[in-house]
């Protein structure tokens, strides 16, 4: 039987334990509040000193209930129960829990997730400063603000076309900038974006660097709006933690983009996830858009992917031009020529106008 200095030693070993939690808790609390000033400054506590002695008047019991209470106040996350036994789960900045109403990327003017649908379209690769002026005079015409195109090329063999590096993407922005667009490009690595950054309006994440954590990392300490496209084999709760990879280093600006995943269907390039979209809308607050192109890899279903990406809620979609597409350096199948242009174009807009 333990004696009763045996019990008091323990009590206080207890107590100094407790002062150490609080301490800690409350030393996290101030930083998490220095990131984002929303927080409440105190919680109606005016110091550190003031919450202990409130504490030290529980009873042991409550008193854990108490510290409990303060962690799950202070420290951005909350308690569940997994078979009667709780443990902590932070909230994520991606969640609905975080943020209730919906994140609105503005874009030099233009607002992607406000309730309004975007086109971000253009040829899979530059390939010359003639064949972008051509593919975003079409596109202006037709109203598309975010051109897109592929300077920085990661192809599966090292023998296809890698793309013009930065003469494409200083193209790119040239051509956009006469034809008053934003340019949306892939940046594939923490190396090129210095370079990079003063042409590029939004920097589009591939779906091969979906899991590159310290790119993710330095995307996160950029001021440019970021367009994530889900990995090839990537899972829902895969491709929220990427996002959250940004987040966290407080670059708010995040586009989400279902681009298909990789199945053992062939009859499509990849298979396009549309239940991701609800699912994504449902569980972040960020904008979700589709990528028709590169989901399906056929033309002829590149209007009814878009037509099911507006009716399940995605905030836009992507797809790829060419002025000759037999002719393309990279993907000629999948890009629509500008018949086939106006052909999409016009069926998307009767759909939407439909639903007015």
């Amino acid at each position: 039987m333990i004696s009763l200095s045996s019990m008091m030693g323990l009590k206080d070993r207890i107590d100094e334990i407790d002062k150490e939690l609080l301490h800690l808790v409350y030393k996290r609390w101030e930083l998490v509040r220095e990131a984002d000033q929303n927080i409440s400054p105190n919680m109606g506590y005016t110091s550190m000193d003031s919450w202990t002695r409130f504490v030290n008047d529980f009873s042991d019991t409550d008193r854990a209930k108490a510290i409990k209470h303060f962690m799950t106040e202070c420290g951005n996350f909350k308690w569940e129960s997994n078979n009667g036994v709780e443990t902590q789960q932070r909230t994520m900045l991606y969640s609905r829990e975080y943020q209730p109403e919906n994140t609105v990327v503005k874009v030099n003017g233009i607002s992607i997730g406000d309730g309004s649908f975007s086109f971000i379209m253009g040829p899979c690769a530059v390939e010359s400063e003639e064949q972008v002026y051509q593919v975003a005079d079409k596109l202006k015409k037709k109203g598309v603000r975010f051109l897109r195109g592929g300077a920085y090329k990661p192809r599966t063999s090292p023998y296809d076309f890698q793309g013009l590096g930065l003469e494409g993407l200083k193209i790119l922005a040239k051509v956009a900038r006469r034809k008053g667009m934003s340019v949306v490009t892939e940046i594939m690595c923490e190396e090129q974006l210095s370079a990079a950054l003063p042409f590029v309006d939004v920097i589009q994440v591939g779906s091969r660097n979906m899991h590159n954590f310290p790119f993710l990392k330095a995307l996160g300490r950029t001021d440019k709006p970021i367009l994530l496209k889900r990995g090839l084999s990537a899972t829902i709760e895969e491709f929220k933690l990427a996002a959250e990879y940004i987040l966290l280093e407080g670059n708010a600006n995040v586009i989400l983009c279902e681009r298909g995943i990789r199945t053992f269907e062939t009859a499509t390039r990849n298979t396009l996830d549309i239940s991701a979209v609800p699912i994504l809308l449902q569980e972040t607050h960020l904008p979700v858009i589709v990528d028709v192109t590169h989901s399906t890899g056929r033309k002829d279903l590149l209007a009814a992917a878009a037509k099911a990406s507006i009716a399940i809620g995605a905030v836009g979609v992507m797809a790829e031009v060419h002025p000759n597409p037999s002719a393309a350096l990279s993907d000629a199948k999948q890009q629509m020529n500008f018949n086939e242009l106006d052909l999409f174009m016009k069926d998307i807009h009767d759909y939407m106008y439909s639903k007015v």
